[in-house]
């Protein structure tokens, strides 16, 4: 039961919060900012980790009616092993808890309201009677919202929410949205939402919000993970879901952390 329950939390989906960590680095980095709280920084990646890990395990609770249904499904842990849903509500109160006593015992307590926003954002988008993913309004509070939230959960730690442009925040909504939708399989919108973002992307670049390695960390391992996503709007869809999985989830992961790593211990310059 504990491995199934472990198994749930999806750990491979912590690459979501490495990449946008380092993204928010990225910024301290090239600005030359003496980051002389690198442990806590480390410490809000491991918290935003464990609260995604006990909210994965929390939707696949809330879903499991619907993915009993889904054949594409079949493989998720909480089908594939029967667990009862007293264990698995206690599992996901207990990480959650523990992330928020944690969290604002010893770090600033702006952190913590942004913890708290995902959590709110997560129970309206799966818990019932809310339950925004069956409704028009999920691509607005699933993917879009929780990139921005992973963001501000680094930046409040750095001191300013906004180290991060203002533009480089707009692109990753609309960007994670487009992601969202193509997961849904709704190629207008995808295409749509993917031209959008690539505008935003270019003003963001031109204006002088984002320089060629920002580019790089924002961009280039979710595009490897887009391809396929947008290739299974046409074919092979299962394949090349597992193929963005792959690249984003695993391989870019150990890229993230290492790049993350550096920057805090490595080259960590003050002014």
């Amino acid at each position: 039961m504990i491995k199934t329950l472990i198994k749930s939390t999806r750990i491979s989906w912590a690459a979501k919060n490495i990449n946008m960590y380092l993204l928010v680095l990225t910024y301290a980095y090239f600005a030359d900012i003496f980051i002389n709280n690198p442990f806590e920084i480390l410490e809000g990646l491991i918290l935003v980790s464990a609260l995604w890990g006990a909210l994965y395990s929390l939707n696949d609770l809330t879903d499991l009616e619907y993915d009993r249904k889904d054949k594409k499904k079949q493989k998720r842990p909480f089908i594939q092993e029967h667990v009862e849903k007293k264990w698995i509500i206690l599992f996901c109160t207990i990480i959650i808890s523990s992330v928020f006593v944690i969290a604002v015992t010893t770090l600033r307590f702006s952190f913590t309201i942004i913890l708290g926003l995902m959590l709110l954002n997560q129970l309206i988008y799966t818990v019932p009677p809310i339950r925004l993913k069956d409704t028009i309004f999920a691509p607005f509070s699933s993917t879009a919202t929780n990139s921005i939230l992973r963001m501000a959960s680094c930046a409040v730690l750095l001191g300013n929410i906004f180290i991060v442009p203002l533009s480089v925040y707009i692109f990753m909504y609309t960007a994670s949205m487009g992601t969202y939708i193509m997961y849904k399989s709704k190629q207008t919108a995808a295409s749509a939402l993917t031209l959008i973002s690539g505008i935003i992307l270019v003003y963001a670049f031109l204006v002088g919000d984002m320089n060629l390695i920002q580019f790089a960390v924002a961009v280039l391992p979710a595009f490897l993970a887009t391809i396929p996503l947008y290739l299974s709007l046409f074919t092979q869809k299962d394949k090349m879901f597992d193929i963005a999985d792959i690249l984003y989830h695993q391989i870019a992961m150990l890229f993230f952390l290492i790049s993350i790593i550096y920057i805090l211990f490595f080259h960590n310059i003050p002014l």
